[in-house]
């Protein structure tokens, strides 16, 4: 064990190369624990916020079939009369959602809640809907498809408000009175965009009319139970879509009761309790339902909530690779250096009969105290510095990918994506139980690093391959040398 008496000897005798040297590995040791740190953090916050943000699945009609059906009976009708060119077109019937196959499926475990979504088209009785002007000249009365019998009101019916994406989101938001709830069911109860509430002057507690766009027209009696308001401009809507203020969100029930179908809904979000068991829930679900219907789930949304945390956790692991390869690359040549100015006295302990291996071990020995000091500076300046860049990598991330979501406009105010009802379901319809980018930023803001066990000992391990490359590439060159070849060139 001479070597390490050595080496102990050289480290206090030569204590400003001594402090260089740790100086020097302290930095490379630092900046590899944060990447390790980061890495791990930014693991941590993905599991935890796919976790927390709960997988979704959409049971809803298969549009794609639905086309592929029309299509086909184009065809036909094309085919089998000369005089096709005067025939209208065909229509495109998207089947509704059974509520009994529905609740079939919400039986089947790893269901954690499940959301309705409806919609219907109804027009104005009594009091006015919100118009929107456009340079293109196109008014606020265009309904789903062009179809001439879509109101200027629409019905966006949901189980509850509270889980619909909109308002799941914070993007719309119940500024008076209440949203619609599980009690709402069977009800006339609704909730309006303060938009068209103020313009008629309405408000929790006033009762509104609406009438069906059918030929012989009903006429609806609706209670005003809430009035919510959009962070977004109102003022989104094509040129023929009815003005977003327009979406009036009522029980599913409702909606079904307009469309003279109360034993259906356009679409039903499933919230799934274990988001790994999705496959799962997706193949025994599709026992339950024909082939006109699709079962969707939210991972690309996921994907894209997750993208901040995928890019800080790559360019983590980037860190610790380009700083350990630099690391290894700097302790290489300063151990090269140090060796050469140290050739004597390898050549006097090699002519004394020591042994090349000892020798290694002793320079080895030398840089694993340094090592040992250096992983107690970095332990301590290792999580301020991690929390520093963690931070500042998930800020600009997260900002990037919000940016690249914008656009999104008014949201389920006024999209036309679903053709259930001849009304046009909101953009939320389908879609409740997903967690919007806004709604997720928080859960991908903060990144909690802290210092474990298990990174310090990656950090070791790590350290112990830097130094023994370091010591194996400085000392390879003079171990090839005879004692008298290294001593007569002194």
């Amino acid at each position: 064990m001479d070597f390490i008496k050595r080496a102990g000897l050289y480290l206090r005798q030569k204590i400003g190369r001594t402090a260089l040297i740790t100086l020097v590995m302290s930095a490379i040791m630092i900046f590899v624990l944060a990447g390790i740190i980061i890495q791990s953090a930014a693991i941590q916050a993905t599991n935890s916020a796919k976790n927390s943000a709960g997988t979704t699945v959409t049971l809803s009609a298969d549009r794609e079939k639905a086309f592929a059906s029309m299509r086909k009976s184009q065809s036909s009708s094309s085919s089998s009369s000369s005089s096709s060119s005067n025939a209208a077109p065909a229509a495109i019937t998207l089947p509704s959602v059974k509520i009994k196959t529905a609740e079939k499926i919400a039986a089947l475990s790893n269901v954690a809640g499940y959301q309705y979504s409806n919609s219907a088209s109804v027009n104005a009785s009594g009091f006015s809907a919100v118009t929107t002007s456009s340079s293109s000249g196109g008014g606020g009365q265009g309904g789903f498809g062009g179809s001439s019998n879509s109101g200027d009101i629409t019905i966006s019916g949901v189980s509850t408000t509270a889980a619909e994406t909109n308002f799941k989101s914070k993007s719309y938001k119940i500024t008076s009175g209440r949203g619609i709830t599980a009690a709402d069911k069977n009800t006339n109860n609704v909730v309006i965009e303060s938009e068209l509430a103020t313009s008629n002057s309405l408000k929790v507690g006033s009762t509104i009319k609406v009438k069906t766009t059918d030929d012989d027209a009903k006429t609806y009696t609706l209670n005003v139970v809430g009035i919510y308001k959009a962070k977004t401009s109102s003022s989104q809507g094509g040129p023929n879509m009815s003005d977003p203020s327009n979406t009036i969100y009522t029980s599913y029930t409702f909606a079904g009761t307009v469309n003279g179908d109360t034993t259906s809904v356009t679409s039903v979000v499933y919230t799934l309790t274990d988001s790994s068991k999705e496959k799962a829930f997706t193949k025994q679900a599709k026992k339950l339902i024909s082939s006109s219907f699709s079962l969707t789930s939210s991972s690309e949304t996921y994907a894209l909530l997750m993208k901040p945390m995928k890019n800080v956790q790559s360019f983590a692991n980037k860190i610790v690779w380009i700083v350990g390869i630099a690391g290894t690359i700097i302790l290489a040549l300063i151990t090269v250096l140090m060796i050469r100015e140290r050739r004597h006295e390898i050549g006097v302990l090699m002519a004394l009969g020591e042994s090349k291996f000892k020798i290694v071990l002793q320079l080895f020995s030398e840089l694993f105290a340094v090592l040992v000091l250096s992983l107690v500076i970095a332990g301590v300046a290792g999580n301020f510095v991690g929390s520093a860049v963690g931070k500042q990598l998930v800020s600009q991330q997260t900002t990037a990918t919000q940016s690249t979501s914008t656009g999104a406009g008014f949201g389920g105010g006024g999209g036309q994506q679903s053709g259930g009802g001849g009304g046009s379901a909101p953009s939320g319809a389908g879609r409740s139980g997903q967690t919007s980018m806004t709604a997720s930023g928080s859960q991908v803001s903060n990144l909690k690093t802290k210092i474990s066990a298990k990174s310090m000992a990656e950090l070791g391990g790590l350290g112990l391959g830097i130094i023994a490359i370091a010591v194996v590439a400085g000392s390879t060159p003079i171990f090839r040398l005879k004692p008298k070849k290294i001593l007569s060139n002194e």
